[in-house]
Order: C-alpha cells, then structure tokens, then sequence
C-alpha cells in the first residue's frame, strides 16, 4: 500500500527535472499522475521534444500508472480542460503540483517587456490557472456534500524569497507564487483544500552553470542537488498526513528541510507627536529602527 494510493495527481513541467522526479515518486507513491509538459527550452522555446511521453512510459513500465499533457499552463481553456479531462478519465483530481517553469535572465535594465512578459505568464498565471481551475473543482465537489482532500504544491525559489541579480523576471513571479500559496491556503481552507510550496536546490537545466549539487558525486553516494531531493517533500504534501498543515513555505536544501516564516516585523517607531509621521522626524528615526547611526552622529548605535 502507498501513501497515495488511489490519488490522483497533475504535474505541470513534469517531463525533465524536478517534474520529472516528481512524477515519478508520485507514481511510486501509489498515485495516477497527469506528466504535463509542453516540451519546450529552458526558455520557453519549442524543441519538438515530447518528455512528458517519456516519463509516462518510464512510470508505466515500472507498473504505474500515468498519462501526458501537452498544454501549455499559460493557456487559460487548457488548464480549465487539464482539469476536466483528468475527472474525466479518472474520475477525480486530488493534487495539482505547480511546477513548469522557464528563464529569461537579463539585468533589470536591459530586460524587455517580452522577456519580462513570457516568465511571468508561464511561472505566476500559469501556476494561477491550473489552481484556479482545480479548486473550482473541488468547490464544487465540497458542495455536493463530497469529501475533498485537495492538495496544491507549489513551486518558488530563493531568488523570489531572498532575491538575486538578473533574474527581476523569475523573482516576482517566484515571489507572487509564495503569496498567492498563503491566499489559496486561507480561500480554500474550509473546503478541504491545503496549499503549500517548495523551494527546491536542484541541479537541473535551468541551473546548468550554477555551483548547485556535486559533479564528482559518484554512484551511490548523496547528491544535494538531485531534483530527487525535494520530491519526498511533494509526496508527503499531496498526502493526507499533510491535511493540517497549508499555506507554508518549505526550503530543501539537500537532506535538509528548513521551514521558512514570511514578512515579520522587526521593530517598530511610534510617532513623537502622536499625528502622522513626518519625513524630519525620520530622518532621525529611521536608521535608529535599522540599528545604524543617523548621519552627522557619532553614536554607538549600529556599530
């Protein structure tokens, strides 16, 4: 018996990468899994590829069960129809991980609005498209009177927690992804549904280049940048051992898993006078709140 025994899951950028490895530890889990890919470059552009095919065949010939999309997630009527064909076939749709993705890398000042454009559609609208579709879904089937354990996972990463440079593209729409879990999460609470996402560290495609994993790691021996790595964490939220835990933000790093907290406040500067804050007053109070010295004072504050 698998944790995800007669579950039902669609993995967007399922056919290489982090999907890929997904798929397969879904399917292994005991889940039948929808490999959607559309088969294109890390930048979008169509390869003629078909991996989702791939995958499926990799899952079915080790006894599971799986079928491929080919629909693009930036498509409005085919995420709505993703969803549809899946209850369709199957008969339900319990857990949808958002995780197609491409890159588009160039300084904030060079970046064109087409650049900028086609990583927010793939990355925000289409993680957007696919839950919305599905969680109408499971509106609907909590209704009826139906008992729904639906499940999101999301896809975020560090430079939309943290920030990198170059990537003004892929962090706001990594960033929008990590709000838009915490508002699924309070939305579709009452209804059965959680969602929460994934920050992996993973050598893939789209980090080809980058110091991430070991490239001596030899057979056997413990990667921290195999995609694998973070498919364990997807297994275990698609499941119902997962059902009290929703709107979260999990970093794996490796073997390790780190639970990230969001915007906190970290200190605070009430008004002097009682009325608004003005910007004389601030410009002693800010760096105070920052623990620095205010300019022109020779103070121990900050140093």
């Amino acid at each position: 018996m698998g944790i995800l025994d007669d579950k039902v899951a669609i993995v967007t950028g399922g056919g290489r990468g982090l999907g890929r490895a997904h798929c397969l530890a879904l399917a292994a889990a005991g889940a039948t899994v929808v490999v959607n890919d559309l088969g294109s470059g890390i930048h979008g552009e169509r390869t003629g590829d078909s991996p989702a095919d791939e995958v499926v065949a990799e899952i079915t010939g080790l006894g599971g069960q799986a079928v491929a999309n080919h629909a693009s997630v930036t498509d409005w009527a085919a995420t709505e129809a993703m969803v549809a064909d899946t209850v369709a076939e199957f008969g339900r749709l319990d857990v949808i991980v958002n995780n197609a993705g491409i890159v588009r890398d160039r300084m904030l000042f060079s970046m064109t609005e087409a650049e900028f454009d086609a990583v927010i559609a793939v990355h925000l609208k289409g993680t957007f498209a696919l839950t919305r579709h599905a969680c109408a879904y499971w509106r609907e089937a909590s209704k009826r009177g139906e008992r729904v354990t639906g499940r999101v996972v999301n896809t975020t990463s560090g430079t939309g927690l943290f920030g990198n440079s170059g990537q003004s593209n892929y962090g706001a729409a990594k960033a929008g992804i990590a709000g838009l879990t915490v508002i699924t999460a309070l939305e579709m609470r009452k209804y059965g549904v959680t969602a929460n996402a994934i920050s992996p560290i993973a050598t893939t495609r789209m980090t080809a280049g980058l110091p991430v994993g070991r490239s001596d790691a030899a057979e056997g021996d413990f990667d921290p940048g195999d995609p694998a790595n973070a498919s364990g964490v997807v297994v275990y939220l698609a499941s119902d051992a997962a059902s009290w835990l929703t709107g979260q933000v999990l970093r794996i790093e490796g073997n390790r898993l780190n639970r990230l907290e969001g915007w906190t406040i970290a200190g605070v500067h009430p008004s002097r006078s009682g009325g608004a804050l003005t910007p004389d007053e601030l410009i002693e109070a800010v760096p105070q709140l920052y623990g620095v010295a205010p300019a022109g004072r020779a103070t121990g504050v900050g140093r």
